[in-house]
């Protein structure tokens, strides 16, 4: 899979802006503040219909502009897709598929498919636990698109039933009744939606231990083994997760509406949903200590490029030849050591098409002299 093209329209600081890739590795050089990294959002939007740095769209509409439209065209397996997302604040985004209009945005998921390691990555392994499970569940929509309507659906249950715990919770203690039946029916939207979530999830991280388990055994050899546990709330409940089996969905949703109505009291007490996959967590160490509070900056950028790594491998496993994932490297040169870019240069120079940006060539190894465009004051050229 590669990207042939791609185009935006007041996205960002880019009024317009127009690029043909070819496979291979492709370079963006420019200095810092240029719209290298505004480019390479505009790709990840076709790819996951969401910013890798904000967490909603207005951000990505250029100053003064009602919208921002996004157009690519991408080739997998010798067959071209067109696909065009034109983002309007405050009203319902558009998609094309082939110039074709089509329900939903999310229609238009696996379209491309992307791994993109950015400096923002540190945040995974040194962040709170929400990153961390940002990351997986974009794994998880990425290896299965309609998952993303599952993700779609638990974020608006879990809405709706912290707005019902509250007010239940509340005229419970101002001494009012309070009809909890609407509460169980949130409970079973909650359990349908929280255990599929988790099942894929469980999924997921299998798959992807011993790829990004080699990964970091390659770009840190000296370092102890990077170990990957999931941490749920539902560990008690169900004991098996704690041996790595993964239980199926319905023994999921099962354990899932036993634990909602253990906790009934405290969540109505607090106006807060406590149990379910919003707060689970991945636990990485490195041999017996966590990496989080233990491991050094380098230590932390490795686990990082690790997880990105065996990521790129596990997707480059579910899909057959020329469905490859396009790998997209942003700025991460810089930060990295003469081994780890050797190591990172060796995966990229293989990839079917390798995106890169910097801010001066000489961050990039030999290995990914490609194709190279110069981003500069509101314009992109191509020069080699």
């Amino acid at each position: 899979m590669y990207v042939r093209h791609l185009s935006v329209s007041d996205f960002r600081s880019w009024t317009s802006a127009d690029l043909d890739f070819d496979p291979g590795p492709s370079v963006l050089v420019g200095s810092n503040g240029q719209g290298k990294t505004n480019l390479i959002e505009a790709l990840g939007y076709i790819a996951t219909l969401g910013s890798h740095r904000v967490p909603n769209d207005a951000p990505l509409i250029r100053a003064g502009a009602e919208r921002a439209v996004v157009r690519g065209a991408v080739v997998a397996d010798g067959r071209e897709l067109r696909v065009e997302l034109e983002i309007t604040a405050g009203r319902a985004n558009k998609a094309r598929l082939n110039g074709s209009p089509v329900t939903k945005p999310r229609d238009v998921l696996g379209a491309l498919r992307w791994v993109l390691f950015a400096p923002e990555d540190l945040a995974i392994v040194r962040g709170d636990p929400s990153e961390r499970r940002r990351f997986l569940d974009d794994l998880v929509v990425a290896r299965s698109p309609r998952m993303a309507g599952v993700r779609a659906d638990y974020d608006r249950v879990l809405k709706q039933r912290a707005a019902l715990l509250k007010s239940s919770g509340a005229a419970r203690r101002s001494g009012g009744g309070s009809d909890l039946r609407t509460l169980d029916v949130w409970d079973g939207h909650l359990a349908a939606q929280g255990s599929q979530l988790l099942a894929a999830r469980l999924e997921a991280i299998a798959a992807l231990r011993p790829h990004s388990v080699a990964a970091y055994a390659q770009v840190a050899p000296a370092s102890t083994e990077l170990r990957m546990t999931y941490s749920s709330t539902l560990t008690e409940a169900l004991p098996e997760l704690t041996s790595g089996t993964i239980p199926d969905a319905g023994l999921i949703e099962a354990a899932l509406l036993s634990e909602l109505a253990r906790v009934r009291a405290s969540e109505l007490e607090r106006g807060v949903n406590l149990v379910g996959p919003h707060r689970d967590d991945i636990d990485l160490a490195l041999g017996d200590l966590p990496v989080r509070g233990y491991a050094s900056h380098g230590e932390g950028w490795s686990v990082a490029l690790a997880l990105r790594l065996g990521s790129y491998e596990l997707l480059r496993s579910d899909y057959p030849a020329g469905a490859d994932p396009v790998l997209v490297l942003d700025d991460v040169f810089a930060e990295l050591d003469a081994s780890r870019r050797e190591q990172l240069a060796l995966v990229a120079a293989k990839a079917e098409q390798a995106i890169v940006t910097a801010a001066v060539i000489t961050d990039v190894p030999e290995a990914l002299a490609g194709a190279r465009f110069d981003v500069h004051d509101g314009a992109v050229r191509r020069v080699r």
